[in-house]
């Protein structure tokens, strides 16, 4: 049987990814050095076990510990890894970054949830408002296959499939478009531009407009305007009023050459800043 251990078991994404490997097909171990995330453990009725124990028996070993500390534990237990094993980070990071160990011998795999789309077709309630993922909501993830054999996609693929359940789509991609979703697109970009507009709501609010009016406006107009954007309403476009008015507060809002962000110079420099951060 696969011996599967998640390193960091108790922590955030550990819990989650523990909670939801209880059913799978593999023999699982669960390496957590704090007490808090022991707890966090039993409560799942999972107990814990030393590195020592654990990591030179796993077929495939889940790095859910957090970016700016996977390099140092990595190195820390990289004698202890089982010969041919495979690494699994939740994170494309720390592998771009070359935080991980070179030893040729173990695998490296990637794999990142979408979190559930603003379009879907949930219809139960907690589904709904399962905004991350993981638990009751489908969920489209993205895995890399950066360093090891082709043989070992599909077990490491499986392992994601099921920590990440119930998974609508696996796509596949490079550890260097994995960054470009993640910091780029997701967090450069993206929370970004809706950190805006919700200051940007705040300062509506500030100005005299009702708070619930501007959440019913704001967040009714972001629906439809994504729902054109993203060609879930074939034939619609924005009225050719609402397209002058983006093309004028652009060059008021954004840095002409805004799309920098993507050379890989500067993905390079975000990542560094996320795994070496204290």
């Amino acid at each position: 049987m696969t011996k599967v251990a998640v390193l960091g078991a108790g922590g955030k994404m550990g819990y989650r990814v523990s909670a939801n490997l209880r059913s799978s097909p593999y023999e699982m171990s669960h390496v957590e050095v704090s007490e808090v995330g022991r707890a966090r453990l039993l409560e799942l009725g999972l107990s814990a076990k030393s590195a020592g124990d654990a990591l030179p028996q796993a077929d495939v070993v889940i790095l859910a510990i957090p970016d700016n500390a996977i390099g140092k534990v990595t190195h820390q237990l990289v004698g202890q890894f089982k010969h041919g094993a495979i690494l699994i980070a939740l994170d494309a990071a720390a592998p771009f970054a070359g935080e991980l160990p070179d030893r040729p011998d173990l695998t490296v795999f990637v794999a990142h949830p979408c979190h559930p789309s603003v379009f879907n077709d949930e219809t139960d309630p907690e589904a709904r408002r399962d905004y991350f993922g993981g638990l009751k909501a489908k969920q489209a993830i993205v895995c890399a296959l950066m360093r090891g054999p082709e043989a070992h996609y599909a077990l490491a693929e499986d392992v994601a499939k099921r920590m990440y359940a119930p998974v609508l789509r696996a796509h596949r991609a490079s550890v260097d478009q994995m960054a470009i979703l993640e910091p780029v697109l997701s967090e450069t970009i993206t929370a970004t531009c809706l950190t805006v507009i919700r200051e940007a709501t705040d300062e509506a609010v500030r100005r005299g407009v009702p708070e619930q009016a501007a959440f019913d406006f704001v967040l009714g107009h972001i629906n439809v305007e994504l729902a054109i954007l993203f060609n879930q309403l074939p034939g619609v476009r924005m009225s050719d009023a609402a397209n002058r008015a983006v093309e004028r507060a652009k060059t008021e809002i954004f840095a002409p050459d805004w799309k920098k962000v993507f050379e890989r110079d500067a993905i390079t420099e975000s990542i560094h800043a996320i795994t070496r951060s204290s």
